[in-house]
């Protein structure tokens, strides 16, 4: 019988990386170019309120959030001590949050405006008639998808 005979010199070619770099700059590229940076100063106290249930939105870009709460110590010399409203950058007035909420919504794409959500990001000193007013000023719009923002824990947790 004829045996054969395995020549050990012979090893395997070694991977090429010269194309290395140019997969790492194409995907530094894409995440670049995907990758949205929302830089909004909240100008209001909002320490969010507890909840046991919670539910995650997933798609940001359907989102107008409204903050509530008193003005932060750094932004008092505008004159207001009370619950301030706040949407974008700027501070809003109870009368105008329809208004504003309405035009936030028409710098959406025209297809994600039927699923817009307002999301009222509310401080947890806050009193439930200040955001009931709130609601009745959107629902005088027509944005009657509200969303409550809170922070998952125990709801009991400050007894």
């Amino acid at each position: 019988m004829l045996q054969l005979k395995r020549d050990k010199r012979l090893k395997l070619p070694e991977v090429s990386t010269a194309s290395l770099p140019d997969i790492v700059f194409i995907l530094l590229f894409f995440f670049m170019t995907v990758t949205t940076i929302k830089n909004q100063q909240i100008m209001v106290e909002n320490n969010l309120p507890l909840a046991n249930e919670t539910e995650q939105l997933n798609k940001k870009d359907r989102i107008i959030e409204i903050f509530i709460g008193q003005i932060k110590s750094e932004h008092t010399s505008l004159g207001q001590t009370m619950v301030q409203l706040q949407l974008d950058d700027r501070l809003v007035d109870m009368d105008e949050i329809g208004h504003q909420a309405l035009m936030a919504l028409n710098t959406m794409p025209e297809h994600i405006r039927k699923t817009a959500i307002v999301s009222i990001k509310a401080d947890h000193k806050v009193k439930m008639g200040v955001i009931a007013d709130v609601k009745k000023q959107l629902r005088t719009v027509n944005l009657l998808k509200i969303n409550y923002t809170t922070v998952e824990g125990s709801v009991f947790q400050d007894f």
